[in-house]
């Protein structure tokens, strides 16, 4: 029976490499000389210091663009809120979303459900695998899968005749 995964990953390598370019930006900017800002990734979550929340809007701006040119989709950056830490500098921490979550995966299947494609959707982990009778119709499941936004980025893989 053919079969297809929905899931949802990060190239965390693609990420290093816009951390550092937007390091090496902020240590050439003018705005940013003298500054405290810096920035830095612990597992799936980026941590972001500056002296006010403008300096880490521009931080925020331009990691965006970095991400954006290295093929990381934005959606799978989830905002934290800014938060005042000592020695006067405010900090935010923005992680990455990687893998699908339940509900997420729960939507999805309703969404299929409610396409009415000869299609069964399990969620296994955090990927969500799709099987049906035809080639076709789990093109269209794909298709439909890629036309709704469910927050976070989707990539069809290990697609089986």
């Amino acid at each position: 029976m053919p079969s297809f995964d929905v899931v949802s990953e990060i190239d965390l390598q693609e990420v290093d490499n816009a951390l550092n370019t937007t390091r090496k930006e902020i240590g050439t900017r003018y705005d940013f000389k003298g500054s405290k800002a810096s920035i830095e990734r612990k597992d799936h979550e980026l941590i972001l210091l500056a002296e006010d929340e403008y300096k880490l809007g521009q931080m925020l701006d331009l990691l965006a663009a970095r991400l954006v040119k290295r093929g990381v989709d934005l959606k799978a950056l989830d905002y934290g809120a800014v938060e005042t830490v000592g020695g006067g500098l405010e900090r935010q921490v923005v992680r990455l979303k990687a893998g699908i979550a339940a509900e997420v995966g729960k939507r999805m299947i309703k969404h299929l459900k409610d396409g009415k494609f000869k299609a069964q959707a399990s969620i296994q982990g955090e990927q969500l695998r799709v099987s049906g009778k035809s080639r076709d119709e789990l093109q269209a499941a794909i298709a439909a899968l890629r036309a709704e936004d469910f927050g976070q980025p989707l990539q069809f893989t290990n697609f089986r005749d």
